[in-house]
């Protein structure tokens, strides 16, 4: 069962007419208990809740694919005791380090954001050539960076701070050391407290939501700049704001928003405080959740996942 929403590249789409029989329907809103009672392989988008009354409501269900790097929308651990494969790129970590795309934009956005890029660029279109009004705060290389989680993607991230001369360190307390040699701190707080630019790179669980609460947004470093890539459950959206607007902190930007995969969001974020707050701030940028989104990293992760679909079923017999 693949839905529309997923929006897979053509030749993908097409390995999956080639390699199933395929049913396409438009959300999993559509999908009717008679599809369900068929349905082997699932596809599970972002934003509909792929749970244990979905996977009971599938009796032949042998895969849930998802061709994402977390996987708040599926209830790993009820499929597992059902038998059911999760094939979900959170599980193969070692593909993960060649795909690189949000880790970039995290850097472009930090750029964009201490060099005041966006209004520097929309004054000159504006016929206005005069740089004094966009001076940077200081120097990247005079700047402290704190990542916040040190996986893949905030091990990449504190691999560009390192080569911008940046003083890096990181909060996460389930990794001991640093391959590129970023100082360990003990908690949050003591992270936020002296870093310069804070850069999320966290996966939304349950323990992680809120993670920068308003307590912790207490302890940032006056001046200083958040970044947020990971997923917009890891903020106190109104505590934000208001750090936004008192100027405690400098500014923000964030690719990723509170609720962006529940069903009606686009209905709601034309009129969100956070959106009304950078139309008429230049130290607030959003991008609507274009980390991963080149297009080659499109083709290889959905790929990726569908093969880790096939070679499962093929490894229990189902398939040839």
């Amino acid at each position: 069962m693949y839905y529309r929403i997923l929006e897979y590249q053509p030749e993908n789409l097409t390995r999956l007419v080639t390699e199933f029989d395929l049913t396409v329907l438009t959300d999993p809103t559509e999908l009717s208990p008679d599809l369900s009672n068929r349905v082997e392989v699932l596809f599970a988008p972002l934003g509909y809740q792929t749970d244990r009354h979905v996977i009971d409501a599938c009796p032949r269900l042998r895969v849930i694919v998802s061709n994402t790097t977390g996987h708040p929308h599926i209830d790993v651990d009820y499929a597992r005791e059902r038998g059911v494969y999760v094939a979900c790129l959170k599980f193969a970590q070692d593909f993960l380090s060649t795909i690189t795309p949000t880790a970039e934009l995290t850097w472009g956005l930090l750029l964009m954001l201490t060099r005041n890029l966006v209004p520097a660029s929309r004054a000159a279109l504006d016929g206005r050539w005069n740089r004094r009004p966009f001076g940077a705060p200081a120097m990247l290389s005079s700047m402290s960076l704190g990542i916040v989680g040190h996986g893949r993607l905030g091990t990449m991230v504190a691999r560009y701070g390192k080569a911008f001369g940046m003083a890096v360190r990181y909060y996460d307390p389930f990794v001991a050391s640093s391959s590129e040699g970023a100082e360990r701190v003990a908690t949050l707080e003591s992270l936020v407290e002296t870093s310069d630019v804070v850069s999320l790179h966290v996966p939304h669980e349950k323990t992680t939501e809120n993670l920068v609460s308003r307590a912790v947004l207490t302890h940032f470093k006056r001046r200083s700049y958040l970044i947020n890539t990971a997923r917009g459950e890891l903020l106190d959206w109104v505590a934000v704001l208001e750090a936004l607007e008192s100027g405690h902190l400098a500014g923000a930007a964030f690719d990723v928003f509170e609720g962006e995969f529940n069903p009606g969001f686009s209905d709601t974020y034309p009129t969100h405080p956070v959106l009304e707050y950078a139309r008429q701030h230049d130290n607030l940028i959003l991008t609507p959740h274009i980390g991963g989104s080149t297009v080659d990293a499109w083709r290889r992760t959905e790929a990726w996942a569908i093969d880790m679909a096939l070679n499962h079923l093929v490894a229990k017999g189902y398939a040839r």
